[in-house]
């Protein structure tokens, strides 16, 4: 795997709790993209401080304001009072801090309240590390996402709209908007870019970008064929993260639980025409299978 990053970049590869994280430490700033989760916010600062040897964080960059993604922002501006740019369709409700339409009530995650400095639009272009940068749409797992590409060097940070097996959640499908097509018109446009390298939200960097794109085509496929399969898909993943942020659930408590988080009461209602007993116990035994979970002592127990 050929994974060489230029100079001025350092990659912070974190749990799936977290998103990635992306430093750069130029010449004359510093800058991060992407801030972690809420409850990982103190090692995201540590691992900044110890990186930075010193130096403040200048500014701070989101690729899109999932819960996981941006988490980390108001410790990072508490303490350096970096200057903040969010994808600009973003704005009104990050100004607003409406929780309901940034999607935290309805994932049941955290999100610290945090301010921004400026906005990213497709089409723009930026200086990170004294390299040249283009913003790029990425639509599908989260409508306003975007897409950090430095064509001189090959290196895509494609957030969540692709990761070395998949891709993030197709979140806008579960809420009656369009975002399987979405999904397929970012990865074309992927597939037009020389990318030598892809830093995902999630997981390791790859090189693959071929190999990457045709496992991503056929889970699409395999998601839009069925929409029930997207929203089982959704019911397992937020109850993942829930495990990740808490380590172990009460079985006897996971219908009440899953029962509070408004979009899975969605999910459920719409899609699945399941009881939330039954949605439960089959969300628990999927994350097993799966080997993402075990049961212990009447728990379900992170893995």
């Amino acid at each position: 795997m050929t994974t060489r990053l230029p100079a001025s970049m350092q990659v912070f590869e974190r749990g799936w709790l977290s998103s990635n994280n992306v430093l750069f430490t130029g010449p004359h700033d510093t800058a991060l993209v992407d801030s972690g989760y809420l409850t990982h916010a103190p090692q995201t600062l540590a691992l900044l401080r110890h990186a930075l040897q010193g130096r403040p964080l200048d500014r701070l960059l989101n690729t899109h304001l999932h819960s996981d993604h941006c988490g980390g922002n108001a410790l990072l501006q508490a303490s350096y009072g970096c200057h903040t740019a969010i994808p600009v369709l973003e704005a009104d409700k990050v100004a607003a801090w409406d929780e309901e339409a940034l999607s935290y009530r309805a994932t049941g995650q955290q999100c610290a309240r945090f301010t921004f400095d400026a906005t990213l639009a497709p089409g723009d272009v930026l200086e990170l590390g004294g390299l040249r940068w283009q913003v790029l749409a990425a639509p599908g797992h989260d409508p306003h996402a975007l897409l950090l590409f430095c064509a001189d060097e090959g290196v895509l940070m494609s957030g969540d709209a692709l990761w070395e097996n998949g891709f993030g959640v197709i979140f806008p499908e579960l809420a009656g908007e369009p975002g399987f097509a979405e999904v397929g018109a970012t990865l074309d446009l992927i597939a037009t870019l020389d990318a030598r390298i892809v830093i995902p939200g999630h997981g390791p960097l790859f090189d693959d970008v071929a190999g990457a794109l045709t496992r991503a085509r056929g889970r699409l496929a395999y998601l839009s064929g069925d929409p029930v399969r997207n929203a089982e898909n959704a019911v397992k993943v937020l109850l993942k993260f829930l495990l990740l942020e808490r380590r172990a659930l009460a079985l006897e408590a996971l219908p009440e639980l899953l029962g509070s988080i408004p979009l899975v009461e969605r999910v459920r209602t719409h899609y699945l025409g399941r009881s939330a007993g039954e949605l439960a116990q089959w969300a628990g035994a999927a994350l097993v299978r799966a080997g993402a979970a075990r049961v212990e002592e009447g728990q379900l127990i992170d893995i």
